[in-house]
C-alpha cells in the first residue's frame, strides 16, 4: 500500500530506473490480504468446514508470497541498504514497516487453523510459533520506534494524517489475537496465565494509539477532506484495528475461561461482547462512510496502487470479529453478517489482485517514490 504511482509522484527518468528495482514494505501487505482469507473462511458459520480444502490452498499461497517477499527484501537490504534507510526515514512508506510483523502473524495464525490438516498438530505447532514471536517483537518495536520517528523527526503537514498511520500500531492487536490461539496447546501454569495477560496488555497498546489516531482522520477528513488520489483507499486501514480488536476481545474471552479463575473467566468472557458489540457498530459506520468517499474518488478517476490491498485486511478483521461476536452471542443476525462481509473480502481481495497483476505487466507498481511529496486535501461538491 503506497502512493507510488507515476500520477500521483513526478520523478526523473533516472529516478523512474532505480524505483522499478525497489520493493517496499508495504508489499506485506499483499500477504496479510491473502492470509486473512483462509483464515476467515476456516470459520465462518454454517459453511466454515466445508472451505476448509480452499482455506488451505489459500494459506499455502500466503505463506509462499510471504516467503518470497522475506528473501526479496532480506536481499535488497543488504545489498543496497540505501534503499532501506530512504523507507524508514520516509514519512509515509516508513508507516508500513508494520505490513512485515502483521504478514506473519497472520500466516502463524494460519498454519495453527490450517496446518494439523496437512502435517499434523505437533509440527503445525513448531511452525506457528517462531513465526509468531517473529511477528510480535518486530510488531512491538514497529509501534515504538515508527511514532517516535513521526514524533521526533518526520516533516508533516496539519493534513497528513491517513489510514497508514495505523499500520505501524496495530500488529500487537494482531498478536493479541493470534496469541490466544496458542493458549489451548499450554499446560495451566503461570506462564499459560503470563501469555495471556500479556496479549490483553498488546491489545491495550494498540487500541488506545488506534483510538487517538482515528481521531485524527477524522479531523483531517472534516477539516480538509480527501486528496481522491490512491491515499483514500487507507481510510479502510481503520476498520483494521475495529475488527482485529472485536476479534482478540472474542478469542481472548474464550481462552480465559480455560487459563484464570472465576470471577476473572466470566469478565474477560463477557467482555467480547460489552466491547465487541459497540465497536462493531462504529466499524459498520466507517465502513458506510469508506465505500462513499471510496466511489467519490473513482468517479474522479482515482488511479490503482498498492493502497487497493487496503480493502482486504482490514476487511478480512471485521469478517473474523463478526464472527466472533456470531459465536458469543448465538444471533443469526451476526452469522450471515459474517458471511455478507466475507463475500465482500473475496471480491475487494481478487480487485486488489488483477490491479497488481495489470502493475506487474506494466511495470508500474514498483514506482516508489524516493522523495516525500505532500498530497493536498481538499473539498469538492461532487
Amino acid at each position: 500500500m503506497t502512493l507510488s504511482l507515476k500520477s500521483i509522484f513526478m520523478s526523473t527518468n533516472k529516478q523512474q530506473i532505480e524505483l522499478q528495482k525497489e520493493m517496499g514494505p508495504n508489499w506485506f501487505a499483499s500477504v496479510m490480504g491473502t492470509g486473512i482469507i483462509a483464515n476467515a473462511a476456516v470459520g465462518l458459520p454454517f459453511i466454515g468446514k466445508d472451505l476448509v480444502g480452499f482455506a488451505t490452498v489459500v494459506w499455502l499461497i500466503a505463506f509462499a508470497m510471504l516467503i518470497v517477499m522475506t528473501i526479496v527484501k532480506t536481499y535488497q537490504t543488504i545489498a543496497k541498504p540505501h534503499i532501506i534507510k530512504r523507507q524508514f526515514n520516509d514519512p509515509v512508506m516508513s508507516q508500513f514497516f508494520g505490513a512485515p510483523p502483521m504478514a506473519f502473524l497472520t500466516v502463524a495464525g494460519g498454519t495453527l487453523l490450517l496446518g494439523p490438516h496437512l502435517f499434523g498438530q505437533h509440527l503445525a505447532l513448531n511452525i506457528a510459533w517462531p513465526l509468531f514471536w517473529i511477528g510480535t517483537i518486530s510488531g512491538i518495536i514497529t509501534a515504538i520506534i515508527i511514532p517516535y520517528r513521526l514524533f521526533t523527526h518526520n516533516e508533516v503537514h496539519d493534513d497528513a494524517a491517513f489510514g497508514g498511520w495505523l499500520m505501524p500500531v496495530v500488529p500487537p492487536m494482531v498478536s493479541a489475537t493470534i496469541g490466544s490461539m496458542f493458549l489451548s496447546h499450554m499446560a495451566h501454569s503461570a506462564a499459560q496465565q503470563s501469555l495471556l495477560y500479556g496479549m490483553y496488555a498488546c491489545f491495550g497498546m494498540s487500541l488506545m494509539a488506534s483510538v487517538i489516531i482515528i481521531t485524527l482522520i477524522w479531523s483531517r477528513l472534516a477539516h480538509a477532506g480527501t486528496s481522491g488520489s490512491a491515499r483514500v483507499p487507507t481510510l479502510w486501514i481503520v476498520l483494521g484495528p475495529l475488527g482485529q480488536s472485536i476479534t482478540a476481545a472474542g478469542c481472548l474471552g474464550t481462552a480465559a475461561m480455560f487459563t484464570v479463575n472465576e470471577p476473572i473467566a466470566s469478565a474477560m468472557n463477557v467482555m467480547a461482547i460489552l466491547y465487541g458489540v459497540p465497536i462493531w457498530g462504529f466499524a459498520m459506520l466507517w465502513f458506510c462512510v469508506a465505500a462513499l468517499l471510496t466511489l467519490r474518488a473513482m468517479r474522479r478517476k482515482m488511479p490503482f496502487a498498492l493502497t487497493w490491498w487496503a480493502f482486504t485486511f482490514p476487511v478480512g478483521t471485521c469478517v473474523t470479529g463478526t464472527t466472533q461476536l456470531a459465536l458469543h452471542t448465538g444471533l443469526p443476525a451476526f452469522q450471515w453478517a459474517s458471511i455478507i462481509l466475507f463475500a465482500f473480502l473475496i471480491l475487494a481481495w481478487v480487485t486488489a489482485a488483477l490491479g497488481t497483476c495489470k502493475g506487474f505487466k506494466h511495470g508500474k507498481i514498483f514506482n516508489n517514490p524516493t522523495a516525500v511529496v505532500h498530497i493536498k486535501s481538499k473539498k469538492g461538491n461532487n
